[in-house]
């Protein structure tokens, strides 16, 4: 198959989920890939606003029509997606092997001075099942990409990081950083198609594990030690101080902190 199928770049949309979805419904074969300079309704999870100013952050969703994938699976999708960006991110920025992390379940993150993470990238992802398998899905990813540390939000400042902060204040190049995202892409979405997922580097990619996490879902807060993932059903698995281990679904939760 052509790789991506889709390429369309947009100055301006309200949202590169709807593009995306909407080519899905219309037919139009995997792999569909919308990407936008700007963004006026951009969304993360559960809903949250999700805003950056022109050009300082790469946004771009991808449509998939997975072969033969059981919906158990689904999340596996936002998974590659952002194990490819985090080895992208490195590459271009010219960051060091492991200066990137995934906080569970996928956001891309860096370690702070502080002992505490701030966020560079968010990934949310949107499945449609239809019986035994997943019929299509979409996959946004907004990477804080060329962003100055000036610029940030002051709300969110304390908890967010850009590539080219990590990077001593170098620009980065977003059609660079989307090239080497999809040349990363490619390679672990077919293995995903051959029904190989690399369990262990997303594992070893999550920076949850051994830390302190705070969990809240809709029906309370869970916090203990994060004790690592399931690699069948994406769960994070969280060790209570006095009691048994806990997994915890990703359509569960609002917000995953690490302490």
């Amino acid at each position: 198959m052509t790789f991506p199928a889709r390429l369309e770049r947009f100055r301006a949309v309200d949202s590169t989920q709807r593009v995306v979805r909407e080519w899905l419904e219309q037919g139009v074969p995997e792999v569909a890939v919308a990407v936008a300079g700007y963004q006026t309704a951009g969304r993360g999870r559960n809903g949250r606003e999700w805003v950056a100013p022109p050009g300082a952050a790469l946004l771009v969703s991808v449509g998939f029509r997975p072969r033969d994938l059981a919906p158990i699976h689904a999340w596996r999708m936002p998974a590659v997606v952002a194990l490819a960006m985090r080895d992208a991110a490195e590459a271009v920025a010219g960051l060091k092997d492991g200066t990137l992390w995934l906080k569970w379940p996928n956001d891309i993150v860096a370690d702070a001075a502080d002992g505490g993470l701030r966020k560079v990238c968010g990934v949310l992802g949107e499945s449609v099942a239809r019986g035994d398998r997943v019929e299509s899905a979409v996959v946004g990813i907004g990477v804080n990409s060329d962003w100055k540390m000036i610029d940030f939000p002051w709300a969110i400042a304390p908890t967010m990081a850009s590539l080219r902060e990590l990077a001593g204040k170098r620009p980065i190049d977003n059609d660079q950083l989307l090239g080497a995202f999809l040349d990363r892409l490619e390679p672990r979405y077919e293995a995903l198609l051959g029904g190989r997922f690399d369990s262990g580097g997303w594992s070893a990619a999550q920076r949850t594990t051994d830390r302190t996490v705070v969990v809240e879902t809709g029906s309370g807060e869970i916090t203990g030690r994060g004790a690592g993932v399931d690699p069948e059903t994406g769960a994070l698995l969280v060790q209570h101080e006095h009691g048994p281990l806990e997994r915890v679904d990703s359509g569960e939760v609002i917000r995953c902190r690490v302490i």
